[in-house]
């Protein structure tokens, strides 16, 4: 099986910042959702809709997949069905802003991780602060139940840009994209019907989850899966560094969610701390031995 091609890592930055600004307004519209359903059937309609769309549009070919290919898959579906879980768990009970602000601590580590300075964990120190500043220092907040499943999706971010990388290498095109994303359907699948047992989907349902699909899933994703083709994971990482900003603007524009002063200075800091964790990485300053290193 032939492998993906690369692309300009200035068209794969492009393309990373598209992404997040699609997520975000599909997190901000999917607050308006849960008054009609609750988040678990979000996630199944959303996985669920970009899955049976992502397979009619590929077509895989099961039986070429060798096993490094379904590993990566699986390993994709089931790292993106805990974030996306996670994430609209968060913020069901929290605002998007600070839900991706403290979110993005997962892939900030990541990325400090890989650089592999320790210089570097300066700025993981100076994200924390961001977090603690973003809750006006009250420590019960911290561990407020928003938080904590803020804080675990993050984690599973980390986890996804990982395994997004693998698949990016191990598929052609969109296949690794359509086969990760039925696995992802299929671990929401049990949660989402203890809850479409107690409540049968309706029109409106289905409508909210295709346009959630469509902006948190069949557009970021596939832009996404390109962009690690031209950067490193480390460097995919730091371009998330906007996600607190635009999350925290479709809140407001969409879902009329305002901010603190001390929310706003929490979110800048783990921006600065995001974009400063990039000075390390090979990739941004054009090493093309960078691109290769293992995410």
């Amino acid at each position: 099986m032939p492998g993906p091609r690369q692309v300009s890592f200035r068209l794969a930055v492009t393309l990373a910042l598209g992404a997040q600004l699609s997520v975000n307004l599909a997190s901000g519209l999917a607050v308006h959702a849960f008054a009609v359903t609750g988040a678990a059937v979000v996630v199944l309609a959303r996985n669920g809709l970009s899955a049976m769309v992502l397979l009619a549009l590929t077509r895989p070919k099961l039986r070429r997949f060798n096993r490094r290919a379904w590993t990566a898959a699986i390993a994709y579906g089931i790292a993106m069905a805990a974030m996306n879980s996670l994430f609209y768990e968060a913020i069901e009970v929290m605002p998007v802003g600070p839900a991706v602000t403290v979110e993005m601590l997962g892939p900030l580590v990541l990325s400090v991780a890989l650089v592999r300075r320790w210089r570097a964990w300066l700025w993981a120190v100076l994200a924390l602060g961001g977090v603690a500043l973003l809750n006006g220092f009250k420590l019960a907040e911290l561990a407020s139940p928003g938080s904590l499943l803020a804080l675990s999706a993050g984690v599973m971010w980390a986890a996804y840009i990982v395994a997004a990388r693998g698949v990016g290498r191990a598929f052609n095109g969109a296949e690794g994209l359509a086969v990760g994303m039925t696995v992802a359907a299929l671990v929401c699948l049990p949660r989402g019907i203890v809850y479409l047992a107690q409540s049968p989907p309706t029109w409106p349902v289905l409508g909210w989850g295709m346009v959630v699909a469509l902006l948190g899933t069949l557009i970021p994703y596939g832009l996404e899966m390109t962009a690690l083709r031209g950067m490193a994971a480390a460097t995919f990482s730091v371009m998330t560094a906007v996600a607190p900003a635009s999350a925290a603007l479709f809140g407001w524009l969409v879902a009329g969610q305002g901010l603190s002063l001390w929310a706003i200075g929490g979110m800048a800091l783990v921006m600065v701390a995001s974009f400063g964790a990039a000075r390390g990485d090979p990739a941004a300053r054009g090493d093309p031995s960078g691109q290769a290193r293992p995410g």
